[in-house]
């Protein structure tokens, strides 16, 4: 019985209850504290000197547990965007970042008080760009439709660091799930062979034990 409630317990879904933190790299800790704190509203919850002067670890509260956290490092190398951030001329040169790379970063907000946000953010000389993406050929449009499924906010902080407030419209649908993932190659792979290879390597263990 012991050894059935085992596997059992093998078998079963991780549970997830959301990002606790992402550490990203500032180039000044006192002007990171200064935008998140005093900018978003993002309440600084933690600080940590790192042992033998190699730096500062702190942390914002993002909410429900969450952080968002940054490392100043006395040595650290010079940004580079297009290749491990966003380049800050992403509109003429594109969106793409190298592999391992943060992009952007996201936090979401209530849908009802996106509007408020925007507004609020603009009076504290933040440049947004606004988006709602929509299932459509063209991805996205200036108004909310009843095709919008997130809409979005962009901006830049005084890292370089690409930060976007977001609202889901609605919940996940089954036919959000409706492309199938590339290998490497660029080539297309059924969504399904992931999920059936698992699904034989679990029989095939069970088997074996």
């Amino acid at each position: 019985m012991t050894e059935t409630r085992t596997n059992r317990a093998k078998d079963e879904p991780f549970q997830y209850l959301g990002v606790n933190h992402v550490a990203l790299v500032c180039r000044d800790m006192a002007e990171t504290v200064a935008f998140y704190d005093g900018v978003l509203g993002m309440k600084l919850v933690k600080t940590l000197d790192l042992p033998n002067g190699r730096g500062q670890h702190f942390f914002f509260d993002c909410g429900m547990g969450g952080t968002v956290a940054f490392f100043w490092f006395p040595n650290a190398p010079k940004a580079a965007p297009g290749i491990a951030s966003m380049h800050p001329e992403y509109l003429t040169k594109g969106t793409q970042t190298a592999h391992a790379s943060m992009n952007h970063l996201a936090i979401s907000i209530p849908l009802e008080k996106f509007d408020e946000y925007a507004e609020r953010l603009k009076a504290r000389g933040v440049s947004l760009r606004i988006i709602n993406h929509e299932d459509s050929e063209q991805h996205a449009s200036p108004v909310v439709t009843d095709k919008t499924w997130i809409r979005s906010m962009y901006f830049t902080d005084p890292n370089g660091i690409h930060m976007e407030l977001a609202a889901l419209t609605r919940a996940w649908r089954a036919d959000d799930i409706r492309h199938d993932p590339v290998d490497a190659e660029g080539k297309r792979v059924s969504v399904q062979e992931p999920a059936a290879k698992e699904s034989a390597r679990r029989v095939a263990a069970h088997t074996s034990s």
